[in-house]
């Protein structure tokens, strides 16, 4: 085996095998969703005594040239599989890549998974079909995987250069798995601007027949360059109209936006009320699932680094199994012989189960004014929960006298219980 075993992953499908649901990975196009049922989780099977007989694996991918287009007919699928599934006292696994492409296949699927003895497994790049239906579709029987590009980690697997040489081409050039075989930095940009135009925009502008592709593109634009800042489909529109002067109305680019995070390029992440306990409807934060897509999509002009670090960060906690909000504490506090209300940002508020965390991204903390700056906020959260603000710097792991817990990116990023 000479690839990366994404062994998070691996386990959570190892985790849900045999559980009578159907095993529903999502993610990007392009992520390596097939590659971990066609390889990753396949040779699994054959390490533990499973017989090729009794995997089944079917790609439904228009730009994979081993596509079964011949069983896009939904009676033909279901003709073949029930062929191929022939002793009942033997388990079968079933994966369907791309499955959303076969009209129908809602049922074949359900009828597979009523069986006793086949194991379903699906992907699929768009979650209208998928994510957001999931339990409707399949009858309260359907478990999803979401998968990323690699995250830093899994980047360096196998690579000898320096760790801030990889961790420049990250931020750069991010976490696609097909970069791993590009070896120059033409290479790779033609990579990522070929997906963006001839897999990702094609495939939205064909499903949801979209006329107005300059807007799209000019909203792919706007939402790239403003990655970790407040939008919403109303400021948007005022910008694309005024400044890119292409006309467009603020319900069509709401429409878009919910496009490009039907296809997982874009994440929308509420804004919360820490103090007020209360979501604010009206705008939004958005980060790119992966950051090279981003770079690309803007030709690696703006590369802020201070944004693109806030962006992985917020990569990495999704990956990690976090529901990411981005949160404002109100501190009420006199002005000028007034009481006046600020209101401080916070970075992130990471939930998963009992475990909350607020944190902070600050690529430099070198002036006791910045530090304060970071800090402020965070202080100003009155329960006990985690507090953490990591560092674009090296730094060792310590806790300040207010009780925060300061980490360097690479500790965060390449250890996964730094922050517990």
């Amino acid at each position: 085996m000479n690839y990366i075993i994404r062994d998070t992953y691996l386990q959570r499908i190892i985790d849900r095998m045999h559980n009578g649901e159907v095993k529903v990975i999502t993610g990007p196009r392009r992520c390596g969703k097939s590659w971990l049922l066609s390889h990753i989780f396949t040779d699994y099977l054959l390490s533990i005594g499973v017989s090729e007989k009794q995997i089944i694996y079917l790609s439904f991918d228009i730009d994979d040239d081993q596509n079964q287009t011949d069983l896009l007919n939904s009676s033909a699928l279901k003709e073949y599989l029930y062929s191929r599934i022939t002793d009942n006292s033997q388990t079968y696994y079933v994966m369907l890549d791309e499955v959303q492409e076969v009209e129908g296949f809602e049922r074949i699927v359900n009828g597979l998974v009523a069986k006793g003895n086949i194991d379903v497994y699906i992907t699929g790049s768009n979650s209208h079909y998928l994510s957001s239906d999931i339990n409707t579709i399949f009858r309260g029987r359907g478990d999803e995987i979401h998968v990323w590009p690699f995250t830093f980690k899994e980047f360096c697997i196998g690579r000898s250069e320096s760790e801030q040489t990889l961790w420049q081409e990250y931020y750069t050039y991010g976490g696609m798995p097909a970069l791993r075989n590009k070896m120059t930095a033409e290479q790779k940009n033609a990579y990522l601007q070929r997906i963006w135009k001839k897999t990702y925009l094609s495939d939205i502008i064909e499903r949801h027949r979209i006329k107005n592709t300059e807007a799209l593109e000019a909203l792919a634009d706007v939402l790239s360059s403003s990655v970790g800042s407040l939008n919403n489909p109303n400021k948007i529109s005022n910008t694309i109209n005024t400044l890119m002067h292409i006309k467009v109305s603020s319900e069509t680019i709401g429409e878009y936006m919910t496009y490009f995070e039907e296809a997982f390029l874009f994440e929308g992440v509420k804004r919360y009320d820490i103090k007020g306990r209360k979501y604010f409807d009206s705008i939004k934060k958005y980060y790119a699932t992966d950051i090279g897509l981003r770079n690309a999509r803007l030709n690696f002009r703006q590369q802020e680094i201070t944004h693109i670090m806030e962006n992985i960060i917020y990569n990495e906690l999704r990956v990690r199994g976090y529901l990411v909000d981005v949160g404002v504490v109100e501190k009420r506090k006199m002005s000028n012989g007034k009481q006046e209300s600020f209101r401080y940002e916070v970075d992130f508020i990471a939930t998963n189960g009992m475990k909350k965390f607020y944190i902070q991204s600050a690529y430099r903390m070198d002036d006791p004014e910045k530090a304060e700056t970071e800090s402020r906020s965070l202080c100003n959260i009155e329960d006990s929960f985690s507090k953490i603000i990591i560092h674009g710097d090296d730094i060792a792991t310590y806790i300040d006298e207010k009780g925060i817990t300061h980490i360097g990116l690479m500790r965060f990023l390449k250890e996964e219980d730094a922050i517990l």
